[in-house]
């Protein structure tokens, strides 16, 4: 549904503190790089847990699944905080532009 700017007027606008934005972002960054290896061990696995004569077992598809639904929901939420960051550095750079209102 599109807003015009009547309607985002009165829509109110939620900003992350910049801790919170750069948490989310670095989690989105470690969930990418812990599910990667993650599934990359799953594969390699030789202890029978995940393979059963060359093909997968319940094991090996539950945890890819796990894996695939950490790795989305990681990914959204990395995606949040860097939202939050870029938002962040736009509104630090607006106050850096606007000059400041004297009173009086």
């Amino acid at each position: 549904m599109l807003h015009s700017s009547r309607d985002t007027a009165r829509t109110p606008v939620t900003r992350l503190s910049r801790p919170v934005a750069w948490f989310l972002l670095a989690f989105g960054v470690w969930s990418w790089f812990i599910w990667i290896t993650f599934v990359k061990n799953l594969a390699k696995d030789a202890s029978g847990l995940a393979f059963d004569d060359g093909d997968p077992t319940a094991y090996f598809w539950v945890h890819l699944l796990l894996a695939i639904t950490s790795f989305l929901l990681g990914t959204a939420i990395g995606v949040i905080g860097l939202r939050g960051v870029r938002a962040l550095r736009r509104s630090a750079q607006e106050d850096a532009v606007t000059p400041p209102v004297s009173e009086g």
